[in-house]
């Protein structure tokens, strides 16, 4: 036979069941204020320490505000990580781009940032080598590219400039894939700077031959020689 729930039995039941609620309600209350934060580094692009706790499937863990989060493989590194292993105990510099409170999702990514600091760093060398270049400068280069009007120099500075299509030989030249091909070295002369652009040029460096003046030129006998030939003629001379 069913046991009948007494009114005693009910009670308890009810009120382990409005505990249970209020235990959910005062967990999620607490997590909030931690997710409201982690939404606040997602706004504000914040740039985070965080050190890797462990390894998962295609990716790897590290906490933040006492929240797991995911660094996926392809967000730890600008190169192909072949081991995650070697990432344990790593501090590294993240952002979080992901905040989901609703799914408990977290995702760092540490990427974005690597980037920003290879341009920043590239930024640098290219304003370095920009204030050693004068104009009147001769360099090495290497066809970068080749357009209609001009060909592109990698310079061995590491610049880039534009060698101009009437640039490129001192005859005419009407298209610069006729007289150049990519990867080509060449010798260039920096003949324009203007708002952090080279204009170069490979016609400056092309030594005209001059011209030689043409002087003929007379083997005139010495004074003695002609004295003896006029002696000789008059001796043979009958008066």
């Amino acid at each position: 036979m069913e046991e009948k729930m007494t009114m005693d039995d009910f009670s308890e039941e009810l009120e382990a069941s409005y505990k249970a609620a209020e235990e959910q309600t005062e967990a999620a209350e607490e997590l909030e204020p931690v997710w409201a934060t982690l939404n606040e580094y997602l706004t504000e692009k914040t740039v985070l320490t965080v050190k890797v706790g462990g390894v998962v499937n295609a990716g790897v863990i590290a906490y933040v505000e006492g929240i797991r989060g995911f660094i996926p493989a392809s967000r730890l590194s600008l190169e192909h990580v072949e081991d995650l292993n070697e990432w344990l105990n790593k501090k590294i510099k993240v952002r979080v781009i992901t905040a989901d409170p609703n799914k408990k999702r977290l995702v760092l990514s540490a990427r974005e940032l690597l980037r920003e600091e290879a341009r920043a760093e590239a930024a640098q060398k290219k304003q370095a080598a920009m204030e050693q270049t004068k104009v009147g400068d001769i360099m090495e280069g290497t066809v970068e590219s080749l357009k209609d009007y001009g060909a592109f120099i990698r310079l061995e500075n590491g610049l880039s400039g534009l060698v101009h299509v009437s640039q490129i030989s001192d005859k005419r030249v009407t298209s610069p894939s006729k007289v150049l091909k990519e990867g080509e070295s060449v010798k260039v002369k920096v003949i324009a700077i203007k708002d952090g652009k080279l204009s170069l040029s490979m016609k400056a460096l092309i030594e005209k031959s001059q011209p030689e003046e043409s002087e003929e030129k007379y083997d005139l006998p010495k004074s003695e020689s002609i004295s003896t030939s006029l002696g000789s003629l008059l001796a043979n001379l009958k008066l």
